[in-house]
């Protein structure tokens, strides 16, 4: 474990929400030389603190898609039950989020398809695996109002 301080944070935070900034930029953006910059980016990806480097596509471009979020509560909580269903699931690439929740179901998870029909044929294969699905509700989005891909470090760390 490594010990992050402020200038540490303000890198990560810089990073998630521009991945491809060039160190010069960024060491600007976070008051230090880019020599020092880099070798703190270093350290951070090192130890597993930056996870991975992607893009936010614009699906809207690409065509229809639809994103469906299902409560999904199990038969069974035994351990050997939950993960069978937590690795069949984590199979599915139109499986975005995938959540235990502490509420009346179990699971959250986040689909998003083409369309549909295409949601519902996949949660039928899914029943049809028998991998303990008890129940399932879906919550098709009409619209997303809000939609982050960054983390609010400042607000989660005491540093």
């Amino acid at each position: 474990m490594l010990k992050l301080d402020r200038t540490d944070l303000k890198i990560l935070q810089e990073l998630q929400v521009n991945g491809r900034i060039t160190n010069t930029e960024l060491a600007e953006r976070v008051s230090l030389s880019p020599s020092p910059c880099l070798q703190r980016v270093k350290k951070l990806d090192k130890y597993g603190y930056i996870k991975s480097y992607s893009a936010e596509i614009a699906l809207e471009k690409l065509g229809d898609y639809v994103t469906v979020f299902a409560e999904v509560t199990l038969k069974s909580h035994h351990p050997q039950d939950t993960l069978r269903f937590q690795n069949e699931v984590a199979k599915l690439s139109q499986v975005i989020e995938c959540h235990l929740i502490s509420a009346g179901y179990d699971y959250l998870i986040k689909f998003v398809t083409k369309n549909i029909a295409d949601y519902q044929e996949l949660m039928e294969s899914l029943i049809d695996k028998d991998i303990g699905i008890k129940k399932y509700f879906s919550f098709v989005v009409m619209k997303s109002c809000v939609e982050k891909s960054h983390i609010p470090l400042q607000n989660l760390n005491t540093i």
